[in-house]
């Protein structure tokens, strides 16, 4: 894939936003492929699956879907897009603090896989070392 023009990953991060912005689960997940794979620390806490990824667009579908009916408040701010070479990383805050999601984009212009890293805080703050 040719690398992110500085519009079209605004674009991406001004849609994918809106979209869990307004809990609409089929606008989300029409941004990723079929074969879409997902990680986050957070798989392992709400399905059991200790590797914290999922697999698919059906995998997601439920885990989003049930999040989403869980967090009915749920709001994301954007606050910084990255980009790099065939990938975007969104920063934003949601509902658990500071995130950044990384995206890396397939051949047909869909996320093929993503990673969700969550803050812990600084160093000092919050009893964390790391």
């Amino acid at each position: 894939m040719q690398p992110l023009t500085d519009s079209a990953a605004q674009a991406f991060a001004r849609a994918w936003v809106a979209a869990w912005n307004a809990h609409d689960i089929e606008r989300v997940l029409a941004h990723y492929a079929e074969d879409v794979e997902f990680q986050s620390p957070f798989i392992a806490v709400f399905t059991g699956d200790a590797s914290g990824c999922l697999q698919g667009k059906t995998a997601l579908r439920a885990y989003w879907g049930a999040a989403l009916q869980k967090l009915p408040d749920l709001r994301f701010e954007l606050l910084d897009v990255l980009v790099g070479a065939g990938s975007l990383t969104l920063y934003y805050r949601g509902h658990r603090g500071l995130v950044a999601e990384t995206f890396l984009f397939g051949a047909g212009g869909q996320v093929q896989r993503a990673t969700a890293c969550y803050s812990i805080g600084l160093a000092g703050t919050n009893g964390s070392a790391t």
